[in-house]
């Protein structure tokens, strides 16, 4: 048995809690739409069922191959792809306060979250910056750095989704969770232009043009529903009746940046796999992709309702279609490949 869980938690993927993020978001969208209510209580039951998989071969991994574990963080490639803990222990206490109002299990996600947000963003950070290797970091440069973005965000959004439950303590969560948006929303800009620079000035072979610049969108839109929350919630606290104009304006650009996205990443997916004919098979990459399309039906309902704006609710009820059917089908990938791994095994 030991040697079972070694070998599985030795080849666990540190990004793969971007399943529960994306599961947990296109959740959460669907609870949005009236309709879908148990198409979203579903998904719920498969997320925490896929977290506690994902937490306990993490813990795992870690007890057996800490030094590993350790690399990974401050590594350039594999630490922003482990930061997707972050955002889905965040996004799956949120789920557990949008679906259930639980906002016991949805606070100690907060504490858990919030401990790996601190814990690996500086860790990172701090290791790249000493480095004195550097010259691949441009190279390695992707939108999955934009994940430290995503679980900034992450925060502020459970952060704020726990204010009306903290009593007299109201004040600073709202407080924690717009200073929390106030560094993701600076935090995205700063990668943004380093990510952008590196498509447009550097090779970009097929290969290189992974799912993960999916995230340019999903940062964007995450940053979205974060302000669209702080807006829904601006009556609860003085402040944010105050910065209330500015609030709007940078949700709404963050919004547009989102919408502005789509296209793009849209047309270079269809360049990589139509006119380079990349092999189209299953990778844990692709709920890179998965995650902003949820993601974007959920914040434009949220800016929707937060701006008295149907067109936006209209908007989100059609991408959570979009958003269900690229998490089914990615699903289907995910467990065909599973099946593809265990047979080569048992026949090796």
């Amino acid at each position: 048995m030991k040697k079972f869980f070694s070998r599985v938690s030795i080849g666990l993927f540190p990004g793969y809690f971007s399943f529960v993020m994306a599961t947990g978001i296109v959740s959460i969208a669907a609870f949005q739409q009236q309709q879908m209510a148990k198409t979203a209580i579903a998904l719920f039951s498969i997320n925490k069922i896929a977290y506690v998989i994902l937490i306990v071969l993490t813990a795992i991994r870690f007890v057996l191959f800490p030094k590993k574990v350790f690399i990974d963080m401050i590594t350039a490639t594999p630490a922003p792809a482990l930061f997707t803990i972050t955002a889905g222990t965040c996004i799956l206490g949120s789920q557990y306060i949008v679906l259930s109002g639980d906002f016991r299990a949805g606070y100690a996600f907060w504490v858990v979250g919030l401990f790996f947000w601190i814990v690996l963003i500086y860790a990172f950070f701090t290791a790249i910056i000493v480095t004195n290797n550097k010259s691949s970091h441009e190279e390695e440069l992707n939108g999955g750095w934009l994940i430290y973005v995503v679980g900034t965000q992450a925060v502020a959004i459970l952060s704020i989704l726990l204010a009306p439950f903290m009593a007299r303590h109201k004040d600073i969560f709202l407080f924690f969770a717009a200073s929390m948006h106030a560094a993701g929303s600076a935090l995205y800009f700063i990668i943004i232009v380093l990510i952008v620079r590196r498509m447009m000035f550097l090779d970009l072979p097929p290969e290189k043009l992974t799912p993960r610049y999916w995230i340019n969108m999903g940062a964007a839109a995450i940053s979205t529903l974060a302000g669209a929350e702080l807006i829904l919630h601006a009556d609860d606290w003085n402040f944010l009746r105050e910065v209330l104009p500015a609030l709007k304006w940078i949700t709404l650009m963050f919004w547009a940046l989102t919408t502005g996205w789509i296209p793009l990443v849209f047309l270079l997916n269809t360049w990589r796999y139509g006119y380079k004919h990349f092999p189209l098979t299953y990778d844990v990459q692709y709920w890179s992709m998965v995650f902003p399309l949820g993601m974007y039906a959920a914040c434009s309902f949220q800016l929707g309702k937060a701006m008295e704006q149907t067109v936006l609710i209209h908007i989100s009820q059609y991408f959570i279609y979009l958003a269900l059917i690229t998490w089914i089908v990615t699903f289907i990938g995910m467990l065909s490949g599973f099946v593809r791994k265990s047979i080569y095994k048992i026949y090796k």
